[in-house]
């Protein structure tokens, strides 16, 4: 899944949060309808990867992606912001034609 970029402050959030998480467990990301944008990004932790999924795994962080999300992430980048704002996961992506203010909702 070399299509889909995650910078080092989400790689270290990332494993941060898996540590706490049995050793088969996994980071995922996806896209769902809904949001004030159309599509919007879900985020969760897993037990066990389905066979489907497609991995990245950086610096022993494992993100994986859903067969369905995956179109719509190719060329995203993923990154952790901790600012005045908040901690959040953002993603800069290519192929969202707009986003709304939240960052976490997009269209094509």
């Amino acid at each position: 899944m070399g299509e889909v970029e995650i910078s080092m402050a989400a790689t270290d959030r990332i494993k941060a949060i898996l540590a706490e998480e049995p050793v088969s467990s996994a980071f995922r990301i996806g896209v769902e309808g809904g949001g004030c944008s159309g599509f919007k990004y879900a985020f969760s932790v897993v037990a066990r990867p389905d066979d489907s999924d497609h991995f990245l795994e950086k610096d022993g962080a494992r993100l994986v992606v859903d067969d369905t999300s995956l179109p719509f992430l190719l060329g995203a980048k993923i990154d952790f912001v901790d600012d005045l704002m908040g901690q959040s996961f953002r993603i800069e992506n290519p192929n969202a034609a707009s986003s709304c203010g939240c960052g976490v909702s997009f269209s094509v």
